[in-house]
């Protein structure tokens, strides 16, 4: 339950740099989440949807140790099997609005990666991490519940069914290696300039880099499109597709196609 010092709390940071939002989630010692945090960052998410200046979101946890270690078990052992239930439910929501935002969406698994703190970053687009930061995976079952802020659906969408029900049902904890080799991890960075890579990677996606809305409709073709039969994810395409055609970035690209400029100059319109 939520406590009257935790309300006051700042748990989750919100900056912008250079048209990256960056979200931190900063509950020491392992960045467990609770219900204010879930809406603090729910605050976050729709503040870096409704800015047009940011074109690309990035989360991480404060600190080197953790990204997230997920909820916070002391909380979920005090309050009533109702809170317990709305608790994941606005949970839930929270990431559905981080997937379906149209921006891109990085993780930067700065360190353990586990139970909810996998699952927030399952919601994210790309995962970046820190080699030799930490582990990650989905241990629920060892405490005998299962992964329930989406862990169950979200993995098997992103591996194998039955590796994702192994992983699960083992509790098992994996390095990042392993994980990239499974494809749950996208890239691994030194960490002596891990941060500064990641920003760098960040800013890829925004103008004048690239044309940032495009990226943000090829993301919500592929968010949306997944979850429809073929005929309707085509339906989707097209009408993306389309608002590209009538954007400034399309007119830019195509005309430095056309006049083969090798510089481009898109501005997310």
């Amino acid at each position: 339950m939520t406590t009257t010092t935790e309300r006051e709390r700042t748990l989750v940071n919100y900056s912008v740099s250079d048209g990256v939002a960056i979200i931190e989630l900063t509950n020491p010692p392992a960045n467990t989440y609770s219900y204010e945090m879930m809406r603090q960052l729910d605050e976050a998410i729709l503040q870096a949807r409704f800015d047009e200046n940011v074109h690309v979101l990035v989360l991480r946890g404060a600190g080197e140790r953790f990204f997230c270690a997920g909820a916070d078990i002391s909380m979920l052992n005090s309050v009533s099997p109702t809170y317990k239930y709305y608790f994941c439910l606005h949970a839930n929501e929270t990431l559905l609005r981080l997937e379906q935002t149209p921006k891109l969406v990085i993780a930067a698994l700065n360190g353990h990666t586990v139970g909810g703190g996998l699952e927030i970053a399952l919601a994210c687009d790309i995962r970046i991490a820190r080699r030799n930061a930490g582990k990650i995976g989905l241990p629920e079952v060892s405490l005998g519940v299962l992964p329930g802020t989406g862990g169950t659906q979200r993995l098997a969408r992103a591996l194998p069914k039955n590796k994702a029900i192994e992983l699960m049902s083992e509790g098992k904890l994996i390095s990042f290696e392993e994980a990239q080799e499974l494809g749950l991890v996208n890239y691994i960075y030194e960490p002596e300039s891990y941060w500064e890579q990641i920003m760098a990677y960040a800013r890829r996606f925004c103008p004048p880099n690239s044309a940032s809305r495009t990226v943000g409709r090829i993301k919500r073709a592929v968010q949306s499109g997944a979850e429809v039969a073929l005929a309707e994810g085509l339906a989707l395409e097209r009408e993306l597709q389309q608002l590209c055609f009538q954007s400034e970035d399309a007119k830019e690209g195509l005309a430095a196609y056309i006049e083969k400029r090798q510089e481009k100059h898109f501005t997310g319109r």
